[in-house]
């Protein structure tokens, strides 16, 4: 899920791990010339979602520490091609922890043009419609009162 910590504690767990890190968000800005927010705004949800397939069944299977968008996992047979091919985490904290890490979400094209309210309920509507395949990830961290240290260190100590 969006301000989750996937990328930061991504990062840190590989280098704990000696392997390297990707990041599925940035290998779909790297292959489509592009942030995020333009694909959204410029070819629409859907086909955003059409690039992340391609990164997820790409990445899948690869020797290394992967963040997932946080809508990657909930797409069709993307958390069956991923714990096939590896351990699936999810970095778990409540909807308020999420809305104060991602802030005004300026490139957060969910939540753009949203206030607070309204960031806060979409954000609760997407961990409802996403838990299931969150909760089905092989490992569960809260990440509540946790820094990026702390979470990759009992990440890493499931991994063990």
């Amino acid at each position: 899920m969006m301000g989750a910590g996937k990328s930061a504690v991504g990062r840190a767990l590989a280098a704990q791990l000696g392997v390297p890190f990707v990041d599925s968000d940035a290998e779909i800005e790297r292959a489509a010339r592009r942030p995020i927010a333009a694909i959204f705004e410029h070819e629409g949800e859907a086909r955003f979602r059409e690039r992340e397939r391609a990164v997820v069944d790409k990445l899948a299977g690869r020797a290394a520490v992967v963040a997932l968008g946080g809508g990657a996992i909930a797409q069709p047979g993307a958390a069956q091609r991923m714990a096939a091919s590896g351990t699936v985490v999810y970095l778990k904290a409540a909807p308020e922890t999420l809305l104060a890490r991602v802030g005004a979400a300026g490139t957060r094209p969910l939540l753009h043009g949203l206030d607070d309210a309204g960031r806060l309920a979409e954000i609760r509507r997407l961990l409802d419609e996403r838990g299931a395949a969150y909760e089905s990830a092989g490992i569960v961290v809260q990440t509540e009162d946790r820094d990026v240290a702390a979470v990759a260190a009992a990440v890493a100590e499931e991994l063990a």
